[in-house]
Order: C-alpha cells, then structure tokens, then sequence
C-alpha cells in the first residue's frame, strides 16, 4: 500500500511575511503597514493575473475552436 504523506509548510511568503511584522513590532523598521503586509498583497496579485491570463487564453482558444468548427460544418455541407 502506498502511503502520502501531505505536508504543506508556512512557505516563502508566509515566512517572509511573519518576518516583516515582527521586524514591525519590534521597531526595527520603520515602514508603512501596507509594505509590511506587501508579501501577501503581491502574492495574491500574482494569483489573480495568472488566473487572468489562463483565463483570457481559454477565450482565445475557444474562438479558434469555433471558427475550425464552422469551417467544418461549411466543408461538410458543401458535400
């Protein structure tokens, strides 16, 4: 039998993100609090525009399916 083990850790901006607020809390950076919860800010863009762009290739793809589609109902009525 085949055991999975799952393991999902803080990751890269998580950690970077609990570093930057400590580092806030202990007033060792004097940044804004938007810069300091920039990690998740820049992280969830990066998840919505890559949704985007998958999204807008499927529209893409789509139209070249329905175009190859009416070409063929054409080619196949001519016959």
């Amino acid at each position: 039998m085949k055991q999975e083990n799952k393991s999902y850790g803080i990751g890269f901006v998580g950690l970077l993100q609990v570093a930057f607020i400590v580092l806030k809390l202990c007033k060792v950076i004097n940044w804004k609090w938007v810069w300091v919860l920039s990690p998740v800010w820049i992280y969830t863009i990066f998840i919505i525009l890559l949704v985007g762009i998958i999204f807008i290739y499927s529209l893409i793809e789509n139209k070249k399916r329905k175009k190859t589609f009416k070409k063929w109902l054409e080619n196949d009525n001519d016959k």
